[in-house]
């Protein structure tokens, strides 16, 4: 017999038990799972800029940064205004011209690199890689997409199709056919494909996010935009998690002055309230692939472009602009990474620091194999796999503070905080870290502390 339904009144009353019951009964029990192993199940009630409370009133600095969407913070106040002014318009008549949609794409034709200037609106960052892929076969007449190992495009059928990781892939095989990869930084290997003429475009994240925050060499980009277009392959810079300040220029493609073909934007497109996400090219790609009107409507999206989602893209480009935040990015990420360096000279468990602006990886020592013994086999099996979510876990439960690994390198925790961020708020994660190595400064005593940590998570949840 079917239950009666929550109201929306009676969600300030769920408890953290409801919720996880119903995150296991009607959502996802693996991850439910998953989740309450290192005691990232908490209730989270409420969220202003770089903090959130649970429902104990325990305050957190969230150094996620929601994997990148949150460059303006939690609840920013422009955004929530900007939705009030466009609340009485209509949120969705396709079968018109949506003017704040158009607004917000003459906005990013005046802020992309290049010539980009036609823009496709979705709801996600996945969705903009298809959009991509499909527009590059269009436009080109050639089938063959190239990505990089290790890279990450998305988990929908197309873009999974070009994300670097056989572990998403598995089991939903066979993939869009005729895509491969090449190593990234490898120039080699990019143009021995490329030297077949059908490849239709290379798509490639500036800055490897759930790779592990993989920043390629000074030139690598230049050099990709260079045989790319002498082998008449389109460039596709996946700028999802690099772009609008992230890595301390309005996109990170401006770090080399690559002008890309196409471009993905998405996550912090909506301010970190509402989900966008766009798909820009240039104005001869566009009319190539979907001009006329015989073409115009091979590729839509019922949601993609509404008032609603594109008004707060609009509040999110004007707050970027008027608080100089892609500066300010590049200032405190200087700090932060001068900090964590500081941490990587005092305690071998951290094998590199890395990133640029405030998109930061810290990679830790994996454990020798055996180091643990028989006993505490497990442990050791953890740490080698799971060391970055392991610290993730002591910093969220011991200094409450949120971060996570990249999905591609679970032995990297990012770092990824707001762009407004401060320097006192970056103290704190840094004496945290401090606090955390200091107490078990060898690889041994932390996977053992950690096991200890997700052993009696385990149990007190039984």
């Amino acid at each position: 017999m079917k239950k009666e339904l929550i109201k929306i009144t009676d969600l300030q009353h769920l408890t953290r038990t409801q919720v996880k019951e119903n995150f296991r009964n009607y959502m996802n029990p693996g991850l439910h799972t998953y989740l309450g192993l290192l005691d990232f199940d908490k209730l989270y009630v409420r969220a202003q800029g770089v903090y959130a409370w649970d429902s104990e009133d325990n305050r957190y600095i969230d150094f996620l940064g929601g994997y990148g969407s949150l460059n303006l913070g939690h609840n920013h106040p422009r955004i929530i205004e900007a939705l009030q002014q466009v609340s009485t318009m209509p949120n969705l008549i396709q079968a018109s011209m949506n003017a704040t949609a158009s607004a917000l794409a003459y906005n990013l034709a005046q802020i992309t690199p290049g010539k980009l200037n036609n823009t496709f609106f979705c709801n996600s960052g996945a969705e903009a890689v298809e959009g991509a892929i499909k527009l590059a076969r269009i436009a080109t007449g050639r089938p063959r997409i190239v990505s990089c190992g290790s890279g990450f495009h998305g988990k929908t059928m197309g873009s999974l199709s070009v994300t670097g990781r056989e572990k998403y892939q598995r089991g939903f095989e066979p993939m869009l056919p005729a895509c491969s990869t090449v190593t990234f930084c490898r120039l080699d290997e990019l143009e021995e494909q490329l030297r077949q003429k059908d490849v239709a475009a290379f798509i490639v994240e500036p800055i490897q996010g759930e790779g592990g925050i993989i920043v390629p060499y000074e030139g690598y980009l230049k050099e990709v935009q260079d045989l790319c277009r002498s082998y008449g392959t389109l460039l596709v810079a996946d700028e999802i998690q690099t772009g609008l300040g992230r890595t301390g220029t309005m996109f990170a493609s401006e770090h080399e002055g690559i002008e890309p073909d196409i471009l993905c934007l998405a996550k912090s497109l909506g301010g970190g309230i509402m989900p966008i996400g766009a798909m820009i090219t240039t104005q001869e790609l566009w009319n190539k692939a979907y001009g006329g009107i015989e073409k115009c409507l091979l590729h839509t999206s019922t949601f993609g472009g509404n008032t609603w989602a594109a008004a707060a893209g609009i509040a999110t480009l004007e707050v970027l602009a008027e608080e100089e935040l892609p500066a300010r990015a590049a200032e405190l990420g200087e700090y932060l990474m001068n900090g964590l360096r500081a941490l990587q000279q005092t305690y071998p468990i951290i094998r590199d620091v890395r990133g640029r602006g405030l998109l930061i990886g810290i990679e830790f020592e994996q454990p020798a194999k055996g180091m643990l013994g028989k006993v505490a086999g497990a442990v050791n099996k953890l740490s080698a796999e799971f060391l970055g979510a392991m610290v993730a876990g002591v910093l969220l439960n011991k200094h409450q503070i949120i971060t996570a690994y990249t999905l591609n390198n679970p032995n990297v925790i990012r770092l990824e905080p707001a762009l407004i961020v401060t320097k006192e708020q970056i103290d704190v994660v840094l004496n945290a870290l401090n606090d955390t190595f200091e107490k078990n400064t060898s690889l041994l005593g932390f996977g053992l502390a950690s096991g200890k940590t997700l052993l009696s998570s385990v149990f007190s949840k039984k």
